[in-house]
């Protein structure tokens, strides 16, 4: 099969599926596509340029098609749904919201903001303005997701945590955490209930 920059990506894709971001090295994909790691050089010049190319693939699964709200649809409930399937995008494969951080000159992130400010300059806002509100939103998403991927702690790290103490150290923290958790609540739900403070609160700006 011949060697080409999409073979190469769909296969870095799979290696971080595979073993997470760390395990995405030149020298792994090369092995995984059965070439040395300087012909990867001819596709991909650098880790840096794999890092966004890799980036571009995880974004262009769940953005494959974008367009600007209808008419009757606030900017705002609009701007949620976007930031919800960026945050889908991320949750689809391991480290996905570390991929996006690190990634340079991302053209899908690109396409992403662009899209977004452009939208909220042609309901009015100011593109000061516009900047600030998608970025805020961008970077809380990514941001978000960064700690729902990040590792959690193995139970001997644990060992010797004195829960009773903290509790009554911290009730309200505990109190919060305790109905966070109750029967029906959803990861999903924290992060909209979250997503709409940050959007509610540039809305006014």
């Amino acid at each position: 099969m011949t060697l080409d920059r999409q073979r190469i990506v769909a296969e870095a894709v799979a290696l971080l599926d595979a073993e997470g971001f760390d395990g995405v090295t030149t020298r792994k994909l090369a092995a995984r596509l059965g070439v040395q790691s300087p012909t990867l050089y001819w596709h991909l010049p650098n880790k840096a340029a794999l890092v966004t190319a890799l980036a571009d693939a995880i974004l262009d699964q769940e953005f494959g098609d974008m367009s600007p709200p209808a008419s009757d649809q606030p900017w705002p409930e609009w701007l949620a749904g976007l930031a919800e399937r960026l945050r889908r995008a991320l949750l689809a494969h391991p480290d996905g919201a570390r991929v996006i951080s690190v990634s340079q000159l991302s053209v899908t992130m690109a396409a992403i903001s662009e899209l977004a400010m452009s939208t909220l300059v042609a309901r009015g806002v100011p593109l000061r303005r516009a900047r600030v509100i998608v970025l805020t939103v961008e970077r809380f998403t990514v941001g978000h997701v960064l700690e729902e991927q990040a590792p959690r702690p193995d139970a001997a790290a644990l060992e010797g945590f004195d829960m009773a103490a903290f509790t009554e150290r911290h009730p309200t923290t505990m109190a919060a955490i305790t109905e966070y958790f109750a029967p029906g609540r959803t990861v999903d739900d924290l992060f909209r209930e979250c997503l709409d403070v940050v959007i509610a609160g540039a809305a006014p700006w």
